[in-house]
């Protein structure tokens, strides 16, 4: 930014100051640009990289969800389970067990 101001005298201290903090700059308009896009593009896919692995955790969230709910009855009626628990081990006089 360049700033114009009309002065009636010249004060030799103050275009000294002025000089040494004057910063004149050629820049490459395109190459920045370019780097500007490159680093946009950059961390847009970065957030998409985030996003599908977001995604996919969560598809397999609910897929581990699914088969435990599918499967928490498998082992109810095993073998093992039904002999533990049939009636034909019993002993002939059980209801005297309750009193």
């Amino acid at each position: 930014m360049v700033r114009k101001v009309y002065v009636r005298q010249r004060e030799n201290a103050i275009v000294n100051r002025l000089n040494k903090t004057r910063e004149e700059r050629f820049p490459d308009l395109r190459a920045e640009k370019e780097e500007s896009l490159k680093k946009k593009q950059k961390e847009e896919r970065r957030a998409r990289d985030e996003q599908r692995a977001r995604e996919k955790q969560e598809k397999r969230e609910r897929e581990q969800l699914k088969w435990q709910k599918e499967h928490a009855y498998d082992d109810l009626f095993s073998e093992g389970n039904m002999q533990a628990t049939s009636n034909q081990d019993r002993d002939s006089d059980f209801l005297d067990d309750f009193m």
